[in-house]
C-alpha cells in the first residue's frame, strides 16, 4: 500500500511538471536512477510511476532510448464546455455503480471514515469537504483504480470549472438537511452490505440534485425574459413622451 502510494505521489508530480512545460513533450525524461535519486524512492518505484504515465498517454517508453513525453492530446483540442447536467448525469452513472460496488467491499474501518465524512456535513463550515471526503472513501472502498481516477476527475471538475461550481452552488446551499438525508441513506445501505440499495440511495441523490438544478436554470431563464421584457417596456413605453 505504501508503495501505491509513492508511485502516485512521484506520477502526479511529474505529470505537473509536463504541465508546467518543463518537460515538453518530445524531451526524454531524466533516466530512473535520476528519478529515484530525485523523489527519494527506490527504482521499482519510478518504474511503476512510468508505467502509469504511460497508460495515461503521457510518456512513451522506447526500448533503448528512454522515456519521452508524448503530445497531449486531450489539452491541445478544444473540447466543447461540460455543463452541471451532463457532470451530474455522468456522476450519477459511476457513483452509483461504485457505492453498490463498495457496500460488497468495504471494511470496516473505511465504515468509520464514512460515518465521520457523513457527520462533518452536518455543519455548514465543512459540508462541502466532508461531501467530497464521503465520495473518496466509497470509490476508494471499491478496491478499483480506475473507479478511484474516474471520480477524482469528475470531482475535480466539479470544483474547477466555474459554471458548474457557480451551478452547484445555487443548489448545494439551499438543501443542505435533504443532502445529509440523502447521504445517510448512502451509508446506511452501504454499512447493511446492500448493494442494490446503495445503487438506488445514489441514484436518488443525483435525481433530486439534477432536477433542483433544472428548477435553478428554469428560474434564472425567467428572471432574465422578465429584466429584458422590463427593458424594452422602459424603451418603447409612451407615458415618458407625455411628461413635461
Amino acid at each position: 500500500m505504501k508503495k501505491r502510494r509513492r508511485f502516485w505521489t512521484v506520477v502526479e508530480k511529474l505529470e505537473a511538471l509536463i504541465e508546467q512545460g518543463v518537460y515538453s513533450a518530445g524531451s526524454r525524461l531524466p533516466a530512473e536512477r535520476e528519478l529515484a535519486e530525485t523523489y527519494e524512492v527506490s527504482r521499482p518505484t519510478i518504474r511503476e510511476a512510468i508505467i502509469a504515465l504511460e497508460v495515461r498517454g503521457r510518456v512513451e517508453v522506447k526500448t533503448g532510448s528512454g522515456v519521452y513525453i508524448t503530445e497531449n492530446k486531450v489539452s491541445s483540442k478544444k473540447l466543447d464546455p461540460i455543463s452541471a447536467f451532463e457532470l451530474t448525469q455522468a456522476r450519477a452513472l459511476v457513483e452509483a455503480e461504485a457505492a453498490a460496488l463498495a457496500a460488497a467491499t468495504i471494511k470496516d474501518e473505511e465504515l468509520e471514515s464514512l460515518k465521520l465524512a457523513l457527520n462533518g456535513m452536518q455543519s455548514s463550515n465543512t459540508a462541502d469537504e466532508a461531501d467530497q471526503r464521503f465520495h473518496e472513501i466509497i470509490s476508494k472502498a471499491t478496491r478499483n483504480n480506475a473507479i478511484v481516477l474516474s471520480i477524482q476527475n469528475l470531482w475535480h471538475l466539479r470544483r474547477s470549472e466555474p459554471q458548474i461550481v457557480a451551478a452547484y452552488q445555487d443548489v448545494c446551499s439551499q438543501s443542505v438537511e435533504q443532502r445529509l438525508k440523502e447521504h445517510t441513506a448512502i451509508y446506511d445501505a452501504i454499512a447493511n452490505h446492500d448493494s442494490a440499495a446503495a445503487r438506488k440511495a445514489m441514484h436518488n441523490h443525483f435525481n433530486r440534485l439534477i432536477n433542483a438544478l433544472f428548477e435553478a436554470s428554469e428560474a434564472k431563464a425567467l428572471e432574465e425574459i422578465k429584466r429584458k421584457t422590463d427593458e424594452t417596456r422602459g424603451l418603447y413605453s409612451i407615458s415618458h413622451l407625455t411628461q413635461s
